[in-house]
């Protein structure tokens, strides 16, 4: 089993920075891929990033360009560095970790961290 424990939400005004981050414990060693997801209040949760064990990155299209994620393996701990933060990227951001390297089966989540885009 997987234990991921995400941190590093809150509230930040429209154009601010928040820098989220996830560590994993437990049998790490059957990670391959680690990712984000949100989940805005009455929609679906979606994927944000991911990256895998060797540093392939997947976003989605929608956040031109302001999110980064990055990979720390020698901690088991993912990131997620935001910039230029909007209200519409409010959203309760779940950390998630699977087996393959195609994103796929990514079956290990954390209980998620809420972010806040408000002034």
């Amino acid at each position: 089993q997987v234990q991921l424990v995400e941190s590093g939400g809150g509230l930040v005004q429209p154009g601010g920075s928040l820098r989220l981050s996830c560590a994993a414990s437990g049998s790490t060693f059957s990670i391959n891929a680690m990712g984000w997801y949100r989940q805005a209040p009455g929609k679906q949760r979606e994927l944000v990033a991911a990256i895998t064990s060797r540093g392939g990155t997947r976003y989605t299209n929608s956040l031109e360009g302001r999110f980064t994620i990055s990979r720390d393996r020698a901690k088991d701990t993912v990131y997620l560095q935001m910039v230029s933060l909007k209200p519409e990227d409010t959203a309760v951001y779940y950390c998630s970790a699977g087996p393959n390297s195609d994103y796929s089966g990514m079956d290990y989540w954390g209980k998620g961290t809420l972010v806040t885009v408000s002034s």
